[in-house]
């Protein structure tokens, strides 16, 4: 699967990006860049940083910025329109309250805005409340 996905987005197969990629399927919710450095133990912070760029511009991931939190990161869904760099994706990002977790959620449809005197290029809808896992506590 991390081949195919680094294949797809042209991007060049190494041990590193695979170990990377590895880090963002095995999370359902978004990580920060020090969660990834955590994972990856000992490293060169600058190959990390490179590949983590080079992850957003090619589609792979996208980044989550919600009010007061760190930047966070998440996979790309495989239909990830990402011209000019901008990422096109159909879910709102949700953190949860209690756990803080940021998520993408899926939704069957974006609203659609329309400002006067305005041209919306790109939206991000964000949420906050309780995700699934602190509903069953």
């Amino acid at each position: 699967m991390k081949e195919n996905i680094l294949k797809e987005k042209r991007l060049r197969i190494t041990p590193f990006r695979k170990e990377v990629l590895q880090i963002f399927i095995e999370n359902e919710h978004a990580i920060s860049t020090q969660d990834i450095e955590r994972s990856l133990g000992e490293h060169d912070r600058i190959t990390l940083y490179r590949t983590i760029k080079s992850f957003i511009n090619k589609g792979v991931i996208h980044e989550i910025v919600m009010p007061g939190d760190v930047k966070k990161m998440a996979l790309c869904d495989p239909v990830c329109s990402h011209d000019d760099g901008l990422h096109e994706h159909n879910h709102i990002h949700f953190q949860c309250k209690k756990c803080e977790e940021v998520y993408c959620v899926e939704v069957d449809k974006l609203p659609n805005v329309k400002l006067h005197d305005f041209e919306i290029d790109e939206m991000e809808i964000q949420a906050r409340g309780t995700c699934k896992a602190c509903l069953k506590m």
